[in-house]
């Protein structure tokens, strides 16, 4: 794949990106996974394939704003809210 014509296919936004992240994460244990390495590499570098088709996982987590995830990530982690 060239780098320069790489887009994303996960541009979808959703309200509910905890309900879907915990669907995700559920998703992925059932399959045996590392769920939170997996959405970690997920979340770094934009590529779906980080998580597992299962269960719709990976159309799901794709409907998450990953900035916004990550911003309310650290906020969370800093006792910000």
């Amino acid at each position: 794949m060239n780098i320069e014509n790489k887009t994303s296919t996960c541009t979808d936004k959703h309200p509910n990106s905890r309900e879907i992240l915990k669907e995700v994460y559920e998703a992925m244990s059932e399959k045996g996974y590392n769920p939170i390495g997996q959405i970690v590499g997920y979340l770094l570098s934009e590529d779906p394939t980080y998580i597992t088709n299962y269960k719709n996982a990976r159309a799901l987590i794709c409907k998450i704003d990953r900035d916004e995830l990550m911003g309310e990530l650290v906020k969370n982690y800093l006792e910000l809210n």
